[in-house]
């Protein structure tokens, strides 16, 4: 069915052409911008019924200049750069792609936790150093198998990721006050409070947003509870994890290593002290950039403004954040 051009959808941020044709296909005006100031979002958003947004920050003076405005599309599943107090006090939507990166993100994750157990990146550097015959001074390196992992966060990725786990032969430790008990054992999982799990674990991803609650999560006190041989790994949000404290504890032995594809501040400051460190492995935020993935995200964040702006029964309720707000 084809739609009359009554509406508007400003895309801030360059996305995979597939999503564009959901808009073309259908009639539907809309426009690309890769503006990332404040004063020119705010002109040229000003009469859009919908955005579709990557990662450029969305002010209230932004949002509020868009009197028509109706749906934000998150082309992501994070929204820390939308104001979302903006958006609940006007009952304007927000939607996030909540299928699309699960299986994206979960790959990264454990080709992060196979690379800092296995020693790969020394291990390969040895060899084209010409140093093979020195295999026997690399640190110590593991298996994966019947190992613990405690994952924080059960959504979409943290599901995925316990999938993947469990074909290691894995122990799988659930932290998600917003899913029973009951159910995560239904699924043949052990559910545990955090406290619990940070003293057992050898490893621990992270899978929450970013919010006052979960602000330094894990900071200096929670790295006196955990194993000497932990691997963390955080593909959520920076600031999840205090950077800080990271650093003393990764510096001084208290973990085994970290993975991170997520900053306090993106991109990190220039000489970060964590780039000093060998028992590291970061990644500049592109757990999510498969090819695949991005072909996802875009068509996902694309139908969500088009099935909320006409009112479409295809639209996947579950990807609007604030629904019980705007209802």
């Amino acid at each position: 069915m084809e739609y009359k051009s009554f509406m508007k959808v400003g895309v801030v941020g360059e996305i995979h052409t597939c999503g564009y044709e959901i808009f073309n296909n259908n009639n539907i005006e809309y426009f690309v911008t890769n503006n990332k100031e404040e004063d020119q979002l705010t002109n040229e958003l000003s009469d859009v019924d919908g955005i579709v947004v990557r990662t450029v920050k969305l002010s209230k003076k932004v949002l509020s200049n868009a009197k028509n405005l109706k749906v934000v599309a998150r082309h992501g599943v994070g929204y820390d750069n939308v104001d979302y107090n903006f958006l609940n006090e006007n009952k304007i939507a927000l939607a996030i792609t909540g299928t699309a990166n699960a299986v994206s993100v979960s790959e990264h994750v454990m080709t992060m936790m196979l690379c800092l157990t296995k020693n790969i990146y020394e291990s390969d550097k040895l060899v084209k150093l010409n140093k093979f015959k020195e295999k026997a001074n690399l640190p110590n390196f593991f298996e994966l198998y019947q190992k613990k992992i405690l994952i924080l966060g059960f959504g979409r990725i943290g599901k995925e990721l316990a999938k993947r786990c469990t074909a290691f032969d894995m122990e799988i430790y659930i932290h998600d006050p917003f899913i029973s008990d009951d159910q995560i054992r239904s699924m043949n999982y052990i559910p545990t409070n955090k406290e619990s799990g940070f003293k057992i674990a050898d490893y621990i991803s992270i899978h929450l947003p970013i919010n006052s609650e979960t602000k330094n999560l894990i900071s200096y006190e929670q790295f006196e509870l955990f194993k000497s041989n932990l691997i963390l790994i955080n593909t959520a949000r920076g600031g999840i994890v205090n950077e800080n404290a990271l650093f003393d504890a990764l510096k001084n032995k208290k973990i085994h290593a970290a993975g991170l594809d997520v900053f306090e501040t993106e991109p990190p400051i220039e000489n970060h002290k964590l780039f000093s460190l060998q028992n590291t492995l970061l990644t500049p935020h592109n757990s999510a950039l498969t090819l695949e993935c991005r072909k996802r995200m875009a068509i996902e964040s694309c139908e969500n403004a088009f099935n909320f702006l006409t009112k479409s029964k295809n639209l996947n309720k579950s990807n609007i954040i604030n629904l019980n707000i705007i209802s």
